[in-house]
């Protein structure tokens, strides 16, 4: 690993040099007080890793690692300096780390462990360049699967930091303002601390995605964030898009309407109760029970009954509250002579509603079943 040291105080700048050069594996490519030979150094050589401190002489630190990152965007910038106030800044500027003099051995070697990306067990790099895709469940359980393997859970430090990467991805590809984000996460914070737990928190997602960086691309301006992807799969993404294609429903698309709804395995991150998850959820799950309703009327119009009624109960078994699935149900069991059957769904639609609204069945289908039970003696 080919590192470059960049500090004013010469004393702390041979101490480093000496803390790195106990750690296998790094090159010590240059040192350097003065900030523009280091710069020139960094953007003419091969170079992997820089420690710069952020107070120099007559030049802004954090503007110094920001031109180099523009030039340069693959290489990683750790800041060593004896102010602690400057960590935030740092962290929007995605820095790999940021160390406090003086820099223990230990702490180093922490810091140097980021770099490998080989605990996953995947070389991810060699995978993009194979064109091997990412996929992302987000229907039920979230998942990441790649090359037909579940991958570990990614480890999160907080809980805010999970719940923002998942909005960010469900914001996939569009500018979130950070003022959004505030008022999503910290609206009871003041300003200034909002924003420090802002760019704390964005400093975390970027560290977490740094061993997936050919699939994530969280980039910022000076107002919001975007987070792009590039060759992820996403389930929802993929069962939307075929749903809202309008494709039409005849002997020859059946097949792959049954596929694809197969993709919708429970709600939209079920695990998670965020309330901007929830709308998001509910216009999912009406979607399903819309394309549902159409698969089954298609069934009934072709005459493969015990395929409407399949599907029938499976949305009475997803969505209990929805009447007209167990309406249908009563009339298909009417027709067949099953009167027991026909009992024994309006009783269910009665507890289900009592239950959950403290309601009766809507007056048509009361009406209905009055009117059969009459009709048929009961």
């Amino acid at each position: 690993m080919k590192v470059i040291l960049l500090d004013d105080d010469s004393i702390a700048l041979d101490y480093l040099e000496h803390q790195l050069q106990q750690i296998p594996g790094i090159e010590i490519a240059g040192k350097f007080t003065d900030p523009a030979l280091a710069k020139k150094k960094i953007l003419k050589q091969p170079v992997d890793l820089i420690f710069m401190e952020i107070q120099l002489p007559d030049v802004d630190g954090l503007q110094l690692a920001e031109e180099i990152i523009e030039n340069k965007p693959q290489i990683k910038i750790v800041f060593v300096t004896g102010f602690e106030a400057y960590a935030i800044k740092a962290f929007e500027l995605n820095a790999l780390d940021y160390l406090l003099k003086p820099v223990k051995l230990e702490r180093l070697k922490k810091t140097l462990q980021r770099m490998d990306r080989s605990n996953t067990g995947f070389d991810l790099d060699r995978l993009a360049e194979q064109n091997q895709s990412l996929q992302i469940r987000m229907l039920g359980h979230f998942q990441m699967i790649l090359q037909g393997k579940l991958l570990p859970p990614l480890r999160w430090r907080t809980a805010r930091a999970q719940e923002l990467f998942l909005y960010m991805l469900q914001c996939r590809g569009q500018f979130i303002r950070k003022s959004t984000l505030i008022e999503l996460l910290w609206p009871e914070y003041e300003p200034n601390r909002a924003y420090s737990l802002l760019y704390t928190v964005i400093y975390h997602i970027r560290k977490t995605l740094e061993e997936y960086e050919e699939y994530f691309s969280l980039s910022n301006s000076v107002d919001g964030y975007i987070l792009n992807l590039n060759n992820v799969l996403l389930d929802v993404e993929e069962w939307e898009n075929f749903i809202l294609s309008s494709v039409t429903l005849t002997s020859k698309t059946i097949g792959s309407y049954v596929e694809y709804m197969k993709l919708f395995k429970d709600d939209y991150l079920k695990e998670y109760d965020y309330w901007w998850a929830e709308s998001e959820r509910q216009r999912l799950k009406m979607l399903w029970l819309r394309t549902s309703f159409r698969m089954a009327d298609w069934y009934m119009s072709n005459n493969q009954q015990p395929k409407a009624v399949e599907k029938y109960l499976e949305v009475c078994h997803q969505h209990p509250i929805a009447e007209e699935a167990h309406f249908a149900l009563m009339k298909i069991f009417a027709a067949n002579k099953n009167s027991l059957a026909v009992h024994r769904q309006y009783r269910l639609l009665v507890a289900i509603l009592l239950e959950e609204f403290n309601e009766q069945p809507s007056t048509y289908i009361t009406d209905w079943y009055n009117d059969w039970k009459i009709q048929h003696g009961g």
